[in-house]
């Protein structure tokens, strides 16, 4: 018995059936790659609607949880719970998939616009660098973060002590 030839093969097409997978970004090795945000919990981190605590890669906002009130923390609650709260968003990992509380690790995008790079560019966010999560994109958000320092961005016009640069 002979192969018929022309045919993609078996190789193409498990090749076409990947590329489709990660084209509608459903699944990754990590987690979900979309979910709707069925709440904010604090200006980085969201929980979907599929239960899963979603902490924004390489930003971390003041604080606006539990006994802590820091300077724009409830200010960074409300534009994140602006961008997504409700919404269907895109989840994209980096090096590690969680963090020591067991939260997945990801950069999150809204209508095509990433809010981690938001949150830093708009002075909302101070980068948050723990090896290896964001190696690949932390001198990208060091500048964002310089660039709306300089600018009086955010927390950097704000706050006299801005609680994430300690």
């Amino acid at each position: 018995m002979r192969p018929v030839s022309g045919g993609p093969g078996v190789l193409g097409v498990l090749g076409m059936g990947l590329g489709v997978l990660w084209a509608c970004g459903s699944e990754s090795a990590c987690g979900p790659g979309a979910g709707v945000v069925s709440r904010v919990v604090d200006g980085d981190t969201v929980v979907l609607q599929g239960g899963e605590r979603v902490r924004y890669l390489l930003v971390d906002t003041p604080e606006s949880t539990g006994g802590k009130r820091e300077c724009f923390g409830a200010a960074a609650r409300d534009f994140n719970r602006s961008l997504v709260e409700g919404r269907n968003v895109r989840l994209t990992y980096g090096e590690a998939c969680t963090d020591r509380y067991g939260r997945l690790l990801a950069y999150v995008t809204v209508d095509g616009k990433e809010v981690n790079a938001q949150l830093a560019e708009q002075g909302y966010a101070c980068v948050l660098y723990v090896p290896p999560a964001g190696e690949s994109r932390r001198s990208e958000f060091q500048a964002l973060e310089s660039s709306a320092q300089r600018a009086g961005r955010g927390m950097w016009g704000q706050c006299s002590d801005v609680p994430c640069a300690r």
